[in-house]
């Protein structure tokens, strides 16, 4: 019998064909499906649709309320319309879709009501038992985009607000509503061809002259950040300088917005002496900076910065966003470093490398540490959990592998997506169908003012913090050590805002689980921007705030929201008070050294734009 001769195994010239040929395609089938990866959507389906078939009780149970539901939403237009007529004041509208008084007429509260039905059905219909958590919130999810697309509202003709505005202007609003779409669709069509991609459109708000104006001298640089120093104004400043860490997400003057719109500039105004970080704009030769860089090379470095050139001891630091997050795990590092009154055993950690531990050595104590929607723990991170899974992430890192960088485009329609009622079909509501101009401001100008992350540090993000949530069970490493919220020695206050879709509040919360330090909790109005920038005179703003010392029990998300005291106003009010009874007594304020100025605020950093 003759003997089989074994194949040789492919090459790898072979295997690297292969691998390009298969990420040439799930680039291909990323693009058809919106940068999502179509297996992650085609499982979460497959395991709904697969318990649905199986479960003929659940079935039952819902044919019981999709009839229920048909013969509500059939009764409530008239019960509607008789409350309405009797009433001199309409009851509220939930749903700002459906707040044109239009809507509460036939045929469009028939409509209306419809909707609102299939809407609940396909939630409830998408809760199946046995289905994944995640596929079951992918699902819902998805289906919610979906119906929110087919939404009455997006119709002109089954919009009762857009006919009645095309009589009364004499279909004068449809003709503008018309060439606004006509001069949308010209603009995306460049956008996808030839060099048109790389052409940048300006920012309404001018960087250094309409925003990011508060005075202020860059005192400090490296390869990751600038440093800005903002100039005193008042006669007598605390002595524990403020420095801000803000999201390297995004540009760091949604903090120093236009001059009445500016946390820095109210701060300095109230006698703290404020540095800021501003993050570099990262290109393709920044893809190997990581989480590490970001936290050693940003926060530590900014904070050594800050003590070198005040002399201060201790300083007071806030974070925003994922540069909260930063801000955290750099407080826990520092809470864990030698000496540890607190702490048993004695001696230094073996795991340290000896320049890491010279390095916290030499950094600052913290006075106060302040978090504005910074999640700590990612075990419900809420709308944003539906990209998180293994297959999300592989069509990420192909993508990201081909530039070295998320693209601040990738990002931006990423958020957008997560609240597409308000920011697409709400927006194409108003300038589609009632013919309105969009009016811009200052957050806008900076919604478009987008940045990119390095291809390591987003891939060691989301797979550390978000799919495994490495700081809330104790895992994440810093300086070669573990690092634990629990080490956070300093007073915390903690900031969550109540329309939060990319930290939902109740996670933010939960950093009440993780330390045991002073804890003050403020939940805001409004969503993840608006909410933070809330000036004070701002009409419509309020807050609860309530104060847990250490030792505290736990206490419920909705139990904390429904027994802490509500306050009318500004938060940043609040805020002030709360840094002001941390700090020692006003002194002269500090002179900037010339010898340390690297050149004006806003700096070189924030300037750079990329039009991917």
């Amino acid at each position: 019998m003759k003997k089989s001769i074994p194949l040789p195994p492919p090459t790898e010239r072979q295997l690297a064909a292969a691998q390009a040929l298969d990420e040439a395609f799930h680039s291909q089938l990323a693009k058809v499906n919106l940068g999502l990866s179509p297996i992650s959507l085609a499982l979460a389906y497959a395991d709904w649709a697969m318990h649905l078939a199986t479960s003929p009780g659940q079935q039952m149970l819902l044919a019981q309320r999709a009839l229920a539901l048909s013969q509500q939403a059939l009764s409530s237009p008239w019960q509607e319309q008789l409350a309405s007529d009797d009433a001199s004041q309409p009851a509220p509208v939930d749903d700002p879709r459906f707040s044109d008084p239009g809507w509460r007429h036939w045929p469009f509260n028939v409509l209306k009501e419809s909707f609102k039905a299939t809407s609940s059905w396909w939630h409830e219909a998408s809760q199946v038992e046995g289905v994944s958590s995640h596929h079951r919130h992918v699902v819902d999810f998805f289906n919610r985009q979906g119906l929110d697309a087919l939404s009455p509202s997006n119709l002109p003709v089954t919009n009762p607000e857009a006919i009645k505005k095309g009589k009364e202007s004499l279909g004068q609003s449809w003709l503008k509503g018309y060439q606004h779409l006509a001069l949308d669709l010209l603009e995306r069509s460049q956008h996808t061809g030839g060099a048109s991609r790389t052409a940048l459109k300006p920012l309404p708000f001018k960087v250094g002259q309409d925003v990011a104006v508060t005075p202020g001298k860059v005192v400090f640089r490296n390869h990751l950040i600038e440093l800005i120093q903002y100039t005193p104004t008042t006669a007598g400043v605390y002595p524990e300088p403020l420095l801000i860490v803000p999201s390297c997400i995004m540009k760091y003057y949604i903090l120093d917005l236009s001059p009445g719109n500016s946390m820095v500039r109210y701060l300095v105004g109230q006698g703290h002496t404020v540095f800021m970080i501003s993050w570099r704009n990262p290109d393709a030769s920044d893809r190997e900076l990581g989480m590490q860089d970001y936290l050693q090379l940003g926060v530590m470095e900014a904070m050594a910065a800050v003590k070198s050139l005040t002399g201060a001891p201790r300083i007071h630091a806030l974070g925003y966003c994922l540069g909260g997050t930063f801000l955290a795990i750099v407080a826990a590092a520092l809470g864990a470093r030698q000496p540890q009154s607190h702490r048993r055993g004695q001696g230094k950690n073996q795991h340290r490398r000896r320049e890491d531990a010279v390095a916290l050595d030499t950094m600052p104590e913290l006075a106060s540490v302040t978090l504005l929607a910074a999640q700590t723990d990612f075990s419900e991170p809420g709308e944003l959990g539906v990209f998180i899974d293994d297959d999300q992430l592989k069509t990420l890192r192909e993508s990201m592998a081909r530039t070295g960088y998320l693209s601040g485009r990738q990002m931006a329609g990423s958020f957008q997506f997560l609240n597409s009622r308000d920011l697409v079909w709400s927006r194409n509501t108003r300038r589609y169908l009632l013919g309105q101009d969009e009016v811009g401001n200052d957050m806008m100008s900076w919604n478009a003012d987008v940045t990119r992350l390095p291809e390591r540090m987003h891939n060691e993000y989301l797979s550390s913090l978000f799919l495994n949530n490495a700081l809330a069970t104790g895992n994440y490493r810093v300086a070669g050590v573990g690092v634990a919220l629990m080490d956070i020695r300093a007073p915390l206050l903690v900031v969550g805002t109540q329309r939060d879709h990319v930290s939902p509040w109740q996670s933010v919360y939960k950093i009440h689980l993780l330390t045991d330090t002073q804890t003050t909790f403020i939940l805001a109005a409004g969503g993840h921007n608006a909410g933070i920038v809330s000036e004070p005179g701002h009409r419509g703003r309020s807050y609860q705030m309530d104060c847990m010392e250490k030792g505290h029990a736990w206490t419920e998300p909705d139990d904390w929201a429904a027994h802490a005291p509500l306050f009318e106003g500004s938060w940043w009010e609040a805020m002030h008070r709360w840094l002001q009874e941390r700090s020692g007594k006003p002194v002269p304020p500090p002179a900037i050294n010339p010898a340390t100025v690297l050149g004006d605020a806003p700096g070189d950093y924030v300037m750079a734009r990329y039009a991917d």
